[in-house]
């Protein structure tokens, strides 16, 4: 019989069977599960079952909540294989790669327990004449996320260690193509301590994510996806009076200027443009080469350094990447290569067709290289979320730059060169939200903030972080005076100054 994947409600896991959908192992092709679809009472369920949490969680003591998160910490480390398998078995991510995601997700933890520190506010002293002020940042209440697919441990991390620890309770709705590691951290938040009702995960489809939306009792949304979703969720959410921060689509470029080391180029293009088979929003799909002579030595050994790449299932960690994560998924990743051919570019190495031995029925795509591609191509200007890797040639790296700073997407973005004035301009000019100098994935660490500019982020604050921490809270100040016998004041109709 096929395993049902309920939902964490209260501390307890619930089955919600009304409706039900597929579960794919992307390595075999296989149905390996069904997971249970959030009817809107369920959802709601949910949604009171934090709401009545909260009185007490928000008084708890900052130290108690952080105390969690270390023990919650410990068993993330401890069961790091555990839940390494169960991104490999739902989304096909090699072994090694879903336990870098973990790691990055543990140092959003670590960052979460340093809440002591960002959470104690600001106190100054005789504002006025025997008057004090002070702020506070206090916690929003219920609050929610809804997560992709493509990272099913690491943004969930992103987001309830930080709005836990600030006071909140949280509902987490995460992808419906690979829910079992979101609620496996639920069942570890519990035997760290978390009280019942505080963490909840609703499994879903649209019809949970409206619920969430529109809920009175739901304060904030943070969401991370394709660019339309994420309109649409920040649009609905604002409209229904909630903060939201909804982190869209990306087309992250790499300027590689005549000078740089092509040796480190090819190297680290390899695996920011292939790894993970392409499904990150940070990954690297453009190449804007400046210069033809450049280009085609470029292209000559990405192409041979290709050849040695290995694809294939996510328990043997000798491969670099595994498939796609659904059939309909490789379908538009292999449409994009088709379109791209039709448009007259150039197709060097084509991953349509791979089939790993024993794996023939798995959504593999192969790893792509793709010369002479145009900006008017559809292959450029959309987000093609898979393992291909497109070259664009320009004369100049303002050209290159022009080009960047005209797309639609602002999220990640790169220059190597070893002119330390031309990454200086690069930096200052280019209208990107996430820059790397010779680091081809400039995701930021856990004690800065993620987010990009233009289409690849609708809100005005990032994810994680600093930023992460004023999402979560809403800071509230204090002027107080006490009377005294000796002060005593008549009613004054001008403006109060405490000078």
């Amino acid at each position: 019989m096929t395993p049902i994947i309920g939902h964490f409600i209260n501390g307890q896991l619930v089955l919600d069977t009304a409706r039900s959908q597929a579960v794919y192992n992307p390595s075999t092709g296989q149905v390996s599960k069904q997971v249970a679809l959030a009817s809107k009472a369920t959802v709601e369920e949910a949604i009171a079952a934090a709401q009545a949490a909260f009185a007490d969680w928000r008084n708890a003591p900052v130290l108690k909540r952080v105390r969690i998160m270390f023990k919650f910490k410990e068993l993330l480390e401890a069961n790091r294989d555990q839940i390494c398998a169960l991104i490999g078995e739902e989304h096909g991510k090699i072994v090694h790669d879903a336990a870098g995601e973990l790691q990055r997700g543990i140092e959003n933890v670590e960052y979460a327990c340093a809440a002591p520190e960002f959470l104690k506010g600001e106190f100054s002293k005789n504002v006025g004449p025997g008057v004090d002020s002070w702020s506070e940042f206090q916690p929003l209440g219920v609050v929610a996320g809804i997560t992709p697919f493509n990272f099913p441990a690491m943004v969930p991390l992103w987001m309830f260690p930080m709005a836990l620890v600030c006071g909140n309770c949280f509902v987490l709705k995460p992808s419906e193509r690979n829910p079992s590691a979101s609620l496996y951290l639920a069942q570890l938040l519990q035997q760290a301590g978390l009280p019942d009702g505080v963490f909840n995960v609703v499994n879903g489809d649209k019809e949970a994510v409206d619920v969430l939306l529109a809920h009175e009792q739901i304060q904030a949304v943070s969401f991370v996806g394709s660019t339309p979703v994420a309109r649409y969720i920040y649009a609905t959410a604002t409209a229904h009076g909630k903060r939201c921060q909804a982190l869209g689509g990306a087309k992250n470029h790499a300027i590689v200027m005549p000078d740089a080391d092509l040796d480190n180029v090819v190297n680290s293009l390899l695996g920011a443009a292939f790894g993970s088979s392409g499904e990150r929003c940070m990954a690297l799909s453009v190449v804007v080469a400046v210069g033809d002579a450049l280009a085609d030595r470029l292209v000559a050994q990405i192409s041979t350094a290709m050849t040695g790449l290995k694809v294939g299932a996510y328990s043997d960690g000798g491969n670099d990447f595994g498939p796609v994560i659904t059939a309909a998924h490789k379908e538009k990743v292999e449409g994009y290569i088709a379109s791209a051919a039709e448009q007259g570019a150039t197709l060097v190495v084509d991953g349509r067709g791979v089939q790993p031995a024993g794996y023939e029925t798995g959504f593999f795509v192969g790893a792509t290289l793709i010369d002479h591609v145009t900006p008017d191509m559809l292959s450029y200007q959309e987000e093609i979320f898979g393992p291909v890797l497109q070259i664009v040639r320009v004369d100049t790296m303002q050209e290159a730059m022009a080009l960047i700073n005209r797309h639609i997407y602002g999220n990640g973005t790169c220059i190597y060169t070893r002119d330390g004035e031309a990454a200086r301009y690069f930096s200052d000019h280019i209208q990107v939200g996430m820059v790397g100098i010779n680091i081809p994935l400039p995701v930021p660490v856990a004690y800065h903030s993620f987010g990009g500019w233009k289409q690849s982020l609708f809100g005005d604050l990032g994810a994680y972080g600093p930023d992460g921490a004023r999402f979560y809270t809403r800071r509230k100040t204090i002027t107080q005076r006490w009377p005294t016998a000796e002060v005593r004041e008549g009613a004054s109709f001008s403006m109060p100054t405490l000078g």
